[in-house]
């Protein structure tokens, strides 16, 4: 998946493989970020899932 799909998406929640897959990167990586607080999460029972929107509004040029 990457960030274009994920911007395109109606989910409200992406998972940490998901994340890791847009970026490119370990999801042990996505993990450390929603660890040290630097990637949004929520704890639904068991699973971590990462709130779409904010996941995104961190590439997003006009925030700054």
């Amino acid at each position: 998946m990457t960030i274009d799909q994920l911007r395109e998406s109606r989910s409200l929640v992406i998972t940490r493989t998901e994340a890791a897959a847009a970026l490119g990167v370990d999801p042990r990586t996505v993990t450390a970020g929603i660890e040290s607080g630097s990637i949004s999460s929520v704890k639904l029972g068991r699973p971590v899932v990462i709130p779409r929107e904010k996941f995104l509004r961190l590439f997003d040029p006009d925030v700054g």
